[in-house]
């Protein structure tokens, strides 16, 4: 009698939480982002709001640019937030997104010592100040991880009219070039320890120089200018092309980062009174 009566309430617990649970466990989607938005802290302030305010749950896979794109066209992510315009625009187009949402703008700055070996603070733009770092062999670090601060490098490369292998590195690279495979932080630290310059997105250079209880050394040699604006777009993955994406609480996520809730939230992340992002909604 007493082996019934505990199946039966077994089975009344699950018949009155089952649902509940199963419901909770809907709530929860993969989001696939840049480092930075991770590294800079933002996500840390960004999402228990958005939870709080939708109760979804966004679980983050950082990486890369490229990699999260991938992520979205392997149908391995639910959203992807990331910083590479014309990559993300060729993801809609070929049919992996929905549709880019402009959400948030940083820049790029090139990060070395602050007594400047190379002389780039004179330079006229972004991509002179790379090729007098190449010009003096002035140890350089390059994340190498086809991240969007990544390709915005190859791109200054590109631009300062070095010779280039087919990686769009500089080809004589040897002893003052490192490509470490790694995210931004990984590449700041690194840059440290070379006393080197790298190119950075401003809102993980300041949590690394401003966040942490650990001291970082170096400073912003270069800023400012087209060449280094650096904006954010979320893109839901299309269920037309992966049917199991959870494209509802996807498109969710896209429309509260961008409304006026959500642009309010990241114009108030900020550090030592200095904001790591820009709201950008169109």
């Amino acid at each position: 009698m007493m082996k019934k009566l505990f199946l039966l309430f077994c089975l009344a617990g699950f018949i009155f939480s089952g649902p509940g649970v199963i419901q909770a466990q809907d709530k929860v989607i993969t989001m696939s982002t840049t480092t930075s938005t991770e590294a800079s802290g933002l996500l840390d302030y960004l999402l228990p709001e958005f939870k709080e305010d939708t109760g979804i749950t966004v679980r983050v896979m950082s990486k890369g640019t490229g990699a999260a794109l991938r992520d979205g066209m392997d149908g391995n992510a639910d959203v992807v937030f990331v910083h590479d315009v014309e990559r993300e625009k060729q993801f809609v187009e070929d049919g992996y997104g929905t549709k880019r949402y402009y959400v948030m703008y940083n820049d790029f700055i090139i990060v070395g010592p602050e007594i400047d070996p190379a002389g780039i603070r004179d330079a006229d733009n972004a991509a002179q100040a790379m090729s007098l770092i190449a010009q003096a062999r002035a140890p350089f670090v390059s994340r190498g991880d086809d991240s969007g601060t990544h390709a915005r490098e190859k791109q200054l490369w590109t631009e300062s009219g070095l010779e280039l292998n087919n990686a769009q590195e500089p080809r004589d690279g040897s002893g003052w070039y490192f490509s470490i495979g790694q995210g931004m932080g990984a590449a700041l630290l690194f840059a440290e320890e070379q006393n080197g310059y790298v190119l950075a997105d401003r809102g993980t250079y300041l949590h690394y120089k401003l966040g942490r209880q650990e001291t970082y050394d170096l400073g912003i040699v270069y800023e400012g200018g087209d060449m280094l604006q650096n904006p954010y777009g979320v893109i839901p993955v299309n269920p037309e092309k992966h049917p199991h994406v959870k494209y509802d609480l996807a498109r969710t996520l896209a429309e509260w980062l961008v409304s006026d809730r959500g642009q309010e939230v990241i114009g108030s992340y900020q550090l030592h009174g200095q904001p790591l992002f820009f709201p950008d909604a169109r």
